[in-house]
């Protein structure tokens, strides 16, 4: 009886080395597709810091508003509206400070400022306090088109850990504290029209704030570094199912009759 050349076990370690070779170089690719996203934003906020320094008011053109493009705006400051949104800086927990600047008392148009971070306190009775002055205060910063995101955590039951009240300023209590800030839903729980921009302010705070804004990751080389080990992985999968198949080829010359 003639002994079969392949059995189950050789089909399934061909197969598996064929999906590992296609896995591989398709996680490679993603890499060095990743490197170009982390080059077009390294490019992004070299264009948006290189931009003439922008005078913001409520006629503001879309158009002008670009990530990381100095700004300036001069407006009351609403104190009554600051939130709290949680934030680590170099490992510490704390909270981004965040205040709208109003432009215009008759439209209510407003623009959200991230005036700075400070550590987190373990008592809520030693909150401290950033009093703002009066009147029409002249600021500068850089753009963004939203306050960065964090990712959010939910309990088990749906609800959603720290979010925004539905109306601001609450009566009392202390301020308000969320995870993530979104424009929209801020604007409705404070009656505000915020223009689509947050400005990071910059500069020397007087008050104690740390004001080093994060910046995403533009480390491309990294990536370029793991694609180059997923093609090393493809290439020895693809060179041990090539490697198989020879075998395969020549035991099967070997065994099958002479003509």
């Amino acid at each position: 009886m003639k002994r079969k050349l392949i059995n189950w076990k050789t089909v399934t370690m061909l197969i598996l080395l064929a999906l590992m070779t296609v896995i591989f170089v398709s996680l490679g690719r993603w890499q060095l597709q990743r490197a170009d996203e982390r080059r077009e934003t390294a490019q992004r906020i070299e264009s948006g810091k290189a931009l003439p320094p922008l005078t913001i008011d409520k006629h503001l053109p879309t158009a002008d508003i670009v990530a990381w493009r100095p700004a300036t705006m001069a407006g009351h400051w609403l104190g009554a509206f600051t939130v709290l949104v949680n934030r680590n800086q170099d490992g510490r927990p704390g909270y981004w400070l965040a205040t709208p600047m109003l432009l215009d008392e008759q439209t209510r148009d407003a623009v959200l400022v991230l005036r700075g971070w400070f550590p987190q306190v373990l008592k809520p009775a030693a909150m401290p306090d950033f009093p703002l002055p009066e009147g029409i205060q002249k600021i500068s910063g850089e753009m963004a088109l939203r306050v960065p995101r964090l990712f959010e955590l939910w309990h088990f039951g749906g609800e959603a850990v720290a979010q925004l009240p539905a109306q601001i300023p609450q009566s009392s209590g202390p301020l308000p504290q969320v995870q993530n800030l979104d424009l929209n839903e801020f604007g409705k729980a404070s009656g505000l029209h915020m223009l689509p921009l947050v400005l990071m302010q910059t500069g020397a705070s007087t008050e104690g704030l740390v004001r080093n804004w994060p910046h995403p990751s533009i480390d491309a080389d990294k990536n370029i570094g793991y694609a180059m080990q997923w093609f090393a992985f493809a290439t020895i999968a693809a060179l041990a199912l090539l490697t198989s198949l020879i075998r395969l080829r020549l035991k099967r010359k070997k065994e099958s009759p002479s003509s």
